[in-house]
């Protein structure tokens, strides 16, 4: 299991439950990318069986969540935006090593780091929500990525010798826990 070695500040919630109409476009961009990622995966290493069966369950319940998230958009009459670089994920992927076998150890991990700050972070979001759909809502989200966390710690462990992936998944969270002390608090996910 992956233990994030920072916690994100509760006034985060705060601020997202404050401005819900700003974070659920951010939160659907976030899933839809996702998605595209899992499917990423399937087409860059076809070879790996248990690898593209798992991406593309991924995949599905990714875009799940995105037609969820969508749907709970229109009915407060908002809408999509277009897509922007997530500085999270940009400075995460600076830390993916060379090397076909690196790089793909390090692409799992750091897609198993990624759901679990986003579990993480939408578990906060339940919390703070007025009993209702929207909280409802986001309990399932959470529960779903954090089987999405360990999905990814399986995959790299099934490939990768498990001490060499422990080793590397913790020099990872202490990067992760490094670009997510300095990220700015907004109505983001990440």
């Amino acid at each position: 299991m992956i233990k994030l070695l920072y916690n994100t500040p509760r006034n985060w919630a705060e601020g997202v439950v404050a401005a819900m109409d700003d974070f659920l476009p951010d939160h659907a961009a976030a899933e839809k990318k996702a998605s595209g990622m899992a499917m990423g995966m399937v087409s860059h290493y076809p070879d790996r069986t248990e690898l593209v069966m798992a991406m593309i369950d991924l995949a599905i319940e990714e875009l799940s969540h995105y037609r969820a998230v969508v749907r709970l958009m229109n009915e407060r009459g908002l809408c999509l935006l277009p897509d922007e670089k997530d500085p999270y994920i940009n400075q995460l992927r600076r830390s993916i090593r060379d090397g076909k076998k690196f790089y793909f150890m390090d692409r799992l991990l750091i897609g198993g780091i990624v759901e679990a700050r986003g579990a993480e972070r939408f578990g906060l979001v339940a919390d703070a929500l007025p009993p209702g759909k929207l909280q409802r809502f986001y309990r399932s989200i959470t529960k779903s990525e954090e089987g999405h966390r360990e999905l990814f710690i399986e995959l790299a462990e099934l490939y990768f010798d498990p001490v060499e992936t422990r080793l590397r998944l913790n020099e990872l969270l202490v990067i992760e826990a490094g670009i997510v002390k300095e990220l700015p608090i907004r109505p983001a996910l990440h």
